[in-house]
């Protein structure tokens, strides 16, 4: 199998999270990146480095003004007196705000409380560069899944938490929709987005919502009492769209079995490719653990996405342990290529 890596992803290297009122350190380090090479590595892949995606693949699914904040916030945030090194939004426009002013935000607090969804964002200074190469990989992936073949993009930052114009949740530009607009600009008529992050891809089914040709599916923890709490409920259909959401504490039985109807609804959809975002983070030795996936139900959820035969792209997404990370997605990926 291909795989993809921009060494530009450490220059991302957020401090700030904030975790039920304390300021914590944050998760998504660049020992991430270290450790899933680590597992490729072990599968005798050697990752290439691809370019950073241009602005016009961007621009396919993200708003103008939503990537000019990206790229040049952090600049205007540092000439700020007493600014600290990251941008994080003090204040976020309400219903109410908006519903009586129409004005566009300049100042750049104003945009980084209109321009990120939460805390968990934070933007430094080279945020911009790490996300613009983490995208130039999973549109890599989604070249060699055009071609009939698999590829695996180790994107970091992740994606499927940003919006077409909202970062959220550690992510910034939305690399498995980015994959999926590529192979329907390649030919694909329908394309299927199978996300198995314990959290749900919100910005995913946010961008593709009204639309039939990109089929959004997500498998995560209920977010009645997890990230992103307002959205990822079962009842939430779209135009072509299908959540998943587990109970605390599911582990790899039902896990798999709930996998196994979002597999159905690939087959039901006719997708022609697939874009796999795949996370880690239902583990069940993860720090923040909402299911109890094992290494063994990463291995078998492999193979089952493997056995659907169809072109694919798979975008790295979460995961946090970093002491296993390698090893799950050799796992993973020994799963999807033996069934494939």
């Amino acid at each position: 199998m291909k795989a993809f890596h921009h060494p530009d992803e450490a220059l991302h290297a957020p401090e700030f999270f904030l975790m039920r009122g304390q300021v914590r350190a944050n998760y998504e380090v660049p020992a991430r990146a270290a450790s899933l090479r680590e597992g490729l590595s072990a599968l005798g892949i050697t990752p290439t480095v691809p370019p950073p995606a241009p602005m016009a693949a961007l621009l396919t699914l993200h708003t103008p003004e939503y990537l000019d904040f990206l790229e040049h916030a952090a600049a205007a945030w540092a000439q700020l007196p007493e600014a600290g090194r990251e941008i994080v939004a003090n204040i976020h426009p309400t219903p109410e705000m908006l519903a009586q002013s129409a004005r566009k935000p300049a100042h750049v607090i104003a945009r980084a409380g209109a321009r990120t969804a939460d805390t968990a964002c934070p933007i430094g200074p080279g945020t911009w560069t790490a996300a613009i190469g983490a995208a130039g990989c999973a549109l890599a992936a989604a070249d060699v899944a055009a071609q009939g073949g698999a590829a695996y993009a180790l994107c970091r930052p992740p994606g499927h938490h940003a919006y077409a114009g909202r970062a959220g949740g550690h992510c910034y530009i939305n690399n498995s929709a980015l994959a999926a607009q590529r192979l329907r600009d390649a030919g694909a008529k329908r394309v299927a987005v199978l996300d198995i992050d314990s959290h749900h891809g919100n910005g995913t089914q946010g961008i593709f919502w009204e639309r039939d040709d990109v089929l959004t599916i997500s498998l995560h923890a209920d977010p009645s009492r997890y990230y992103p709490w307002y959205v990822g409920f079962a009842e939430e259909t779209g135009t072509a769209n299908l959540n998943l959401p587990q109970p605390f504490g599911t582990g790899d039985e039902a896990w798999l079995a709930a996998l196994d109807d979002g597999i159905a609804a690939i087959r039901a959809f006719g997708a022609e490719a697939l874009v796999v975002p795949l996370g880690f983070d239902a583990s069940e030795f993860e720090p923040l653990a909402a299911l109890n996936v094992t290494a063994e139900g990463f291995a078998r959820a492999g193979a089952a996405i493997g056995r659907l035969r169809l072109p694919t792209a798979i975008c790295q997404e979460g995961g946090y342990n970093v002491d296993i990370l390698g090893q799950l997605l050799h796992r993973f990926l020994t799963g999807f290529g033996d069934a494939a």
